[in-house]
């Protein structure tokens, strides 16, 4: 998977996980503090309650009622269960379940008071506990365990966190089938894009459209193509035409100019201009065919690339070596490409031819081909004057040519089919940057 899919995969199923689980646990965070609230509000009240009622009970029948009604209430409670302490006002323990006041319980100030409700320790265990003084100075105190309650909260946390893990699972599992079902969609075009780019301009997407937005998507581009693939195929029709047209009544010109009583170098001069002429035309027209052929398959077949660069280099060495250049080659042997070899040496051939003619006598010229990850990459270079600074990003269109060379022989169609033909096998075209001359890189995909 490309790694900019795969993050952009894990950045919507975040997104979608986070949208799901941010207000669920929210949600169950606030469930959770109301409950923890209630079973304290509701836990308080009970303990309220049985200190109202015990003080009740004092308050119609005094001291022995009140001693009575805790002792019968610790029997029936066993323990752990509800505890009660009432002590004299000198201190003494006249009744309940716990043999002193709690250590941990603040100590109660005033007479008579609201009842005073607080959470402590005792023997070991957690408490709530109201207490107050009646009057005669008698300390009464009521208190809950709060094992059963910290019991329950821990079991509803524990829940809480199985809901939530759940939901992060559920979460991050409907995030990514969202992610993989929209960026799939978004994959199919993509995938089409690359083809067009490789130049299939025939190349559509399989399968039935669906009735949503990727599918009106799709269906836009599909007309595009169709708008661009007729537009190419016009254009090519109309340049083949022209070439067509053009080429076969300067044949006849040239032919007939074989007749004409006319001086010989006059008549050797219109020759010169027209098979200079017709020249042109074919190599319009080899743009033509090769920039039509681009992302077609047949007529590709394995060829060595290395072989190839060594048989061109071989038939132009000679010829460079006697202008005076400095020659040198480095060929990785048994680079294997899907391509055409009269394609192949057409480019190498006017990349050698152009940085003959451009170079100087002491300049150097070099051939490389060596493998590059995927790829295998032929590269000419030399030491010349390079390409002028006014057409260097325009190099590779057609009839391009510097102001510095227009007293050269040439057309500007050289490097416009070297880039028709690197176009037709799929290969990078680069032009790698120098201190000094030029350096021309085509970089074929490798076989396999």
């Amino acid at each position: 998977m490309n790694p900019l899919r795969a993050r952009a995969s894990l950045r919507l199923a975040a997104l979608v996980a986070l949208a799901v689980m941010v207000p669920s646990l929210a949600g169950l965070g606030l469930f959770y503090l109301r409950a923890r609230e209630a079973l304290h509000a509701n836990q308080m009240a009970l303990v309220e309650a049985d200190l109202k009622g015990l003080a009740a009970i004092y308050d119609q029948r005094r001291i022995i009622a009140l001693r009575q009604a805790i002792e019968f209430r610790a029997a029936a409670h066993p323990a752990g269960g509800e505890a009660f302490i009432l002590l004299a006002a000198d201190g003494a323990r006249l009744a309940g379940t716990f043999a002193a006041w709690p250590a941990g319980l603040p100590a109660l100030a005033g007479a008579i008071a609201d009842p005073r409700i607080d959470r402590f320790e005792h023997e070991g265990a957690a408490w709530l506990g109201a207490a107050r003084i009646l009057p005669g100075g008698f300390a009464l105190l009521v208190a809950r365990p709060l094992a059963a309650l910290e019991a329950t909260l821990a079991g509803l946390r524990g829940l809480i966190g199985a809901v939530a893990l759940a939901m992060v699972a559920a979460g991050a599992a409907l995030g990514w089938l969202a992610a993989r079902s929209v960026l799939g969609r978004i994959e199919r075009v993509n995938a089409l894009a690359d083809r067009v780019a490789a130049g299939e301009l025939d190349a559509r997407l399989p399968g039935p459209r669906r009735r949503d937005e990727f599918g009106l998507l799709e269906t836009h581009v599909h007309a595009m193509l169709d708008r661009i693939q007729n537009l190419n195929r016009a254009t090519h029709h109309l340049s083949d035409s022209i070439a067509h047209e053009l080429r076969t009544p300067l044949n006849r010109m040239s032919q007939r100019l074989a007749g004409l009583h006319a001086p010989a170098p006059e008549v050797e001069a219109l020759r010169a201009e027209m098979r200079a002429t017709i020249r042109i035309f074919d190599s319009l027209l080899a743009i033509s065919r090769a920039e039509a052929d681009t992302g077609q398959g047949p007529g590709l077949g394995p060829v060595d690339l290395a072989a190839v660069a060594a048989e061109v280099w071989e038939l132009y060495e000679p010829a460079a070596e006697e202008r005076g250049l400095r020659t040198a080659a480095a060929i990785t042997p048994g680079l294997e490409i899907l391509g055409d070899r009269t394609l192949i040496a057409q480019a190498l051939s006017n990349l050698i031819e152009n940085a003959v003619k451009y170079c100087a006598a002491g300049d150097g010229l070099s051939l490389t081909v060596a493998p590059a990850g995927d790829r295998h990459v032929l590269t000419v270079e030399d030491t010349g004057p390079g390409l002028p600074a006014d057409v260097r990003e325009a190099a590779f269109d057609r009839f391009t040519r510097g102001a510095r060379d227009r007293d050269q022989p040439g057309h500007g169609l050289g490097l416009a089919l070297v880039r028709a033909i690197a176009a037709r096998h799929g290969a990078r075209l680069e032009l790698p940057p120098r201190p000094r001359g030029l350096a021309v890189a085509i970089a074929f995909p490798r076989l396999g």
